[in-house]
């Protein structure tokens, strides 16, 4: 009937608008039945469950055999890891699988068997889930006895397959290879033959003494690669060079030659490439993001176009008014871009709205997000006006910046001349008493503050929220600090009477008033401008942080499969295996402490080629395969990428605070999509038209 209809039409718009917002595909099932389903697996509650599933499955590396569950992972003072017993883990990890057969087997009825056969991700989900199964079978098999497990590998992959922006960035990078191919590649030619060369020039001599050069770095072909490849990462200079140069000054040249034009030159340009291709394909997949919005939003209006209570036109299709706003009512959206729109509905002279006027309504969507302070309080004294303008002035804030520099100074100047000095020989009363004052100062900035501004508005600042939190922290630990010691007086000695020593608790005092000095950044426009530029990257990069997780996920399951009980240190083999191999939180520890320059650059550390390597037995040659591997992904690749996107973030920025003047009572917070919307071209209507033609299971009336 008519009514059936109609609500179908309702659910449809409701869910093609949903989609939009998300910027997700509308190739789906839309019957009655399958919207119901598709809601209900889009909603808060069954993704939570899912997010919950994949955390779950990744924390299980920590637990399962072998255990991270020691407090030290020093061999010789920690205690026997616990180790679940067979079944414990196996049991969480299949129902983990569990909702995973149920998640792609949701997905795949939703988007219909024609679609599924093009969907790579979806047969690529179910082989996993094939694989994980069977390796499981085979591990309750061995009683949990093996050491390889296949699965272990795998569960990245359902990370990665949940989000779709972290397969977005995947083929960005996965586009960008080629380029990043041909520097490579130039970068293997440059060691290559700087490898030869050194060969030559550090052959073996009659003279021994002589030959420290060639027994330590060049005594054959692997060890002068590995040598030099250690040297381009900066890791091994200038030890590599002491036994020649010591030998005679003019063999520096060649090593000057081989940092400069590898590191200066080459290293820099795949920099320079990755960030002019990886910011070209993450445009087009932003670009496509923006159609499938678009496409969204115009699926919505032709099948509420479709509605009974809609009068034909023939020349132009129309939504009425009443309509929309019975689907809004339904969305789950933003409340400000609802708001947004209302009021713009509100503003319509007519009841009836075409194509473009529902487009331009849903634009609001694509607008910064704007956060609006409240306002202030109007006091009708004269007394309070002129305390709410003596301290809402910026330079009360300035004024308490001074102090919290004075602060800062006060503790240095005591640590300085406590720093040799004895727990027993402290006297804490001077710093006692100056943090008593800076604190009853912090205190009373706060209380004006808030009087001046009003309570809603002061905490409306984050950088306000910080301070009060702060200042609140501090003044419970000096009525702690009282109760316990008494007030600070000449001879105040740090004894231990309760949780905390008095000189832990005055430390710990100390270190939240260093960190509350943080509060001039807002006060420092360029360094507001980046610190700001970092947030952004936390808060909206999480796919591209996904996939550092996934790679560091592989490479230390990886780690563990091949050098459990392998690595020895060398010359106390009574000691019992390292423990950098042993589990997956000491392992990923390894890989992280890798991260040894600035910008998290990761490099080859020696102590890896060496300590490492040469302890490996039969496997040390191919050891050094995994280690060159996750040079390559982590520091020559990835790294370049993180470099890449903070370069776009920060002249995005950059371009608007110059060509913007931004508003005190005003805060825009962006997104990875907004930061290239002034970039993006907008779809043509034959072009969505064209598309919703295509789609497998809508038909529309014209």
């Amino acid at each position: 009937g008519t009514g059936a209809d109609n609500d179908l039409y309702i659910n449809q718009a409701i869910v093609f608008i949903e989609d939009a917002i998300q910027y997700r595909s509308i190739n789906h099932r839309v019957d009655s039945k399958s919207l119901w389903l598709y809601r209900w697996y889009y909603s808060r509650t069954c993704q939570w469950i899912l997010s919950l599933t994949i955390t779950v499955i990744l924390a299980l590396a920590f637990i399962e055999k072998p255990s991270s569950l020691t407090v030290t992972s020093d061999v010789r003072y920690r205690l026997p890891a616990w180790n679940p017993p067979c079944g414990l883990t196996e049991s969480i990890e299949l129902l983990c699988f569990l909702v995973f057969v149920v998640d792609v087997s949701v997905k795949s009825y939703l988007i219909g068997w024609e679609e599924f056969w093009k969907n790579k991700w979806l047969m690529a989900y179910i082989l996993t889930l094939v694989v994980s199964l069977t390796d499981w079978i085979v591990s309750l098999s061995f009683s949990c006895t093996e050491d390889v497990r296949i699965r272990r590998i795998l569960r990245p992959f359902f990370l990665l397959q949940n989000s779709s922006m972290m397969k977005k960035t995947l083929k960005s990078i996965n586009s960008t290879l080629p380029e990043m191919a041909s520097v490579v590649l130039l970068l293997a030619v440059h060691l290559s033959l700087f490898t030869m060369f050194a060969m030559l020039l550090f052959a073996r001599t009659r003279d021994g003494q002589q030959d420290k050069e060639w027994v330590v770095y060049f005594r054959n072909l692997p060890d002068a690669l590995t040598s030099l490849l250690v040297l381009l990462t900066t890791a091994n200079n200038p030890d590599v060079m002491i036994p020649a140069y010591s030998k005679n000054r003019a063999y520096s040249i060649f090593f000057i030659l081989f940092t400069v034009l590898g590191n200066l030159f080459l290293m820099n340009l795949l920099t320079a490439i990755i960030y002019n291709q990886f910011r070209g394909y993450l445009l087009k997949s932003v670009q496509s993001s923006l159609f499938r919005r678009r496409l969204g939003i115009r699926a919505a209006f032709e099948v509420l176009s479709s509605l009974k209570e809609t009068p034909a036109n023939t020349q132009q299709s129309y939504v009425s008014i009443g309509a929309l706003l019975q689907v809004l009512q339904k969305v789950e959206m933003d409340s400000r871009c609802k708001q947004a729109i209302m009021r713009s509905l509100k503003k319509c002279s007519s009841d009836q709205l075409s194509a473009v006027q529902f487009q331009k309504l849903f634009e609001e969507l694509d607008k910064d997000a704007i956060k609006q302070h409240p306002p202030s309080p109007e006091y009708r004294s004269h007394f309070m006006q002129k305390m709410q303008f003596a301290f809402g002035h910026s330079y009360f804030g300035y004024l308490g910046n001074v102090v919290a520099l004075a602060n800062i100074i006060s503790i240095c100047v005591v640590l300085v001349m406590d720093a040799d000095k004895q727990p027993s020989e402290r006297d804490d009363f001077f710093l006692g008493a100056i943090n008593c004052f800076f604190i009853l100062y912090y205190l009373l900035e706060m209380l004006l503050k808030i009087i001046a501004m009003g309570f809603k508005r002061y905490l409306s600042y984050p950088s306000n929220r910080f301070d009060g939190l702060l200042t609140v922290i501090l003044l419970v630990l000096e009525i702690a600090t009282f109760a316990v010691y008494g007030f600070p007086h000449p001879g105040w000695r740090p004894e231990f009477m309760g949780l905390l020593s008095l000189w832990d608790m005055v430390r710990l005092v100390n270190m939240l008033i260093v960190f509350r000095f943080l509060r001039i950044i807002p006060n420092m426009k360029f360094m507001a401008l980046v610190v700001t530029t970092l947030l952004d990257l936390v808060k909206n990069l999480r796919a591209f942080a996904g996939i550092l997780v996934v790679v560091f996920y592989a490479f230390a399951i990886t780690g563990i499969m091949l050098f459990k009980g392998a690595v020895v240190p060398l010359g106390n083999a009574s000691v019992g295996p390292m423990n950098s191999w042993n589990t997956g939180q000491t392992t990923l520890m390894t890989l992280l402490e890798n991260v040894n320059s600035w910008c998290s650059l990761v490099t080859l550390r020696v102590r890896l080629f060496t300590t490492y390597l040469l302890s490996v037995n039969l496997i040390c040659r191919w050891a050094k395969i995994y280690f060159v591997a996750w040079w390559l992904i982590s520091s020559v690749i990835w790294v370049n990428l993180f470099v890449a996107l903070l370069l776009e973030n920060f002249i995005h920025k950059w371009d608007r605070r110059c060509h913007r003047e931004p508003l005190s009572d005003i805060e825009y917070q962006r997104t990875v999509e907004l930061m290239f919307r002034d970039v993006l071209e907008e779809p043509t209507e034959e072009e969505l038209m064209e598309k919703l033609h295509q789609h497998p299971h809508l038909q529309l009336c014209r």
